[in-house]
């Protein structure tokens, strides 16, 4: 039943009034969208007059709504809006950080408390649907510079059921990510009212102080939804507690406030987008774990405190612990290069056999240029340790080539 934006079709009218029936018959209708498919037949079957009563309810409707807005349009050449007031403005903006500008000095810094915060779900749904998204996981850390990752918070949450027609939608975007199961799954067995309520009291705030929450901005949208979603549903009340900011904006202040200037969010986010940490233990969740699926919404957690402690905890003059980075991360030097890993042991192996004592480096193919520039567009000032030329590597390519290595030298003795 598509019609154009701000018109409604004799049809609709009918589809509205059977809808009382259809839901006393037990069907799954709610809005006049669900009720279309099952109308289609009883609409050819009406006569003539019949469907002209229709009619007449759309064109009724039609002439109010054109008067209402011929009203409207009078009522803006009385009192014209200011053009700065009609702008329109987005759904999820970028807001400064209350707790940037309250730091005094870089004590404060260190010891301030940051939550990241990620929800991930079955894909994302088009804006005609009510459910734009179907929570299925959300992760949560607590972190300070100070103490690096002090707590963290993960559940598989019980989804909603798709909107009709988007189930194979949900599953194929899931299967191509976090690869939870739309139904089914063991482990979702966290209804709205749940993770929330634990949420809340995994946070603590403390009378009159709101927590900071943040996370990637291209993610808030769908966070932001996911969290009102949830509230509306359970009726719990989140707007006190939480405001959810970007991560890019608190990495930029903590160098702000250092060194007094700040560096490009491009820079800021291709530091964020890192590699190095996807096969780190103690990182994902245990079933992505065990599964071995790189996406999870408590790993995504942590590799932003990581890359954080990364690059800042020196700053700031704070040494690194197995609770900033991953013990077999920590110990590496400062010419990690975060965006380089390698996948293909094969190829390795041939060319370390090539070129026996020298140190090669490989980086996935799509990435040999474009994550070695020639110049880096870091904060001035700033030392850096993101371009290096060491290599990390995941422990299951790690542990390979130390098989070989070891079954070679048997050999040769």
């Amino acid at each position: 039943m598509a019609h154009r934006k701000g018109s409604r079709s004799p049809y609709y009218f009918f589809v509205r009034d059977q809808l009382p029936e259809l839901q006393r018959r037990g069907l799954p209708v709610t809005r006049v969208v669900d009720a279309v498919p099952y109308c289609s037949q009883a609409w050819a079957l009406l006569t003539k007059e019949e469907k002209m009563a229709y009619t007449e309810k759309a064109r009724k409707w039609s002439e109010k709504k054109c008067s209402q807005k011929t009203v409207k349009e009078t009522c803006n050449l009385a009192h014209p809006v200011p053009a700065c007031l009609t702008t329109k403005i987005p759904s999820v903006t970028s807001l400064p950080d209350a707790s940037v500008m309250s730091w005094k000095n870089d004590q404060a810094v260190v010891a301030d408390i940051f939550y990241f915060l990620n929800i991930y779900s079955h894909g994302k749904l088009p804006s005609h649907c009510e459910q734009r998204f179907l929570p299925c996981e959300i992760g949560c850390v607590k972190y300070s510079l100070q103490d690096g990752i002090m707590a963290d918070f993960h559940h598989f949450i019980d989804p909603e059921v798709p909107p009709r027609g988007f189930r194979y939608h949900c599953q194929a975007a899931s299967d191509a990510t976090h690869k939870i199961p739309v139904s089914g799954f063991h482990l979702s067995r966290t209804c709205y009212a749940v993770v929330l309520r634990e949420l809340l009291e995994f946070v603590q705030p403390a009378r009159g102080v709101r927590p900071h929450f943040y996370c990637r901005s291209n993610d808030r949208f769908r966070i932001n939804w996911c969290l009102n979603r949830m509230a509306s549903i359970t009726a719990i009340g989140i707007e006190s507690h939480l405001e959810l900011l970007a991560v890019e904006d608190l990495v930029i202040g903590l160098y702000q406030k250092k060194y007094q200037k700040e560096p490009s969010k491009t820079w800021v986010c291709r530091e964020l987008d890192v590699f190095l940490w996807d096969f780190s233990s103690n990182t994902r969740c245990k079933w992505h774990e065990e599964n071995d699926i790189l996406c999870c919404a408590l790993a995504s957690c942590k590799k932003i405190a990581y890359c954080i402690s990364k690059s800042l905890a020196s700053v700031y003059g704070v040494s690194l612990t197995a609770a900033h980075l991953p013990l077999q991360d920590s110990d590496y030097g400062e010419s990690t290069n975060t965006k380089m890993v390698i996948l293909d042991a094969g190829r390795f192996q041939k060319m370390n056999a090539e070129c026996s004592g020298c140190d090669r480096h490989f980086a996935s193919p799509s990435q040999d240029q474009e994550f070695v520039p020639s110049h880096c567009d870091s904060p001035c000032g700033v030392k850096t340790s993101f371009y290096g030329t060491s290599t990390m590597r995941g422990r299951g390519i790690t542990r390979l080539l130390k098989s070989a290595s070891d079954l070679s030298k048997s050999f040769s003795n």
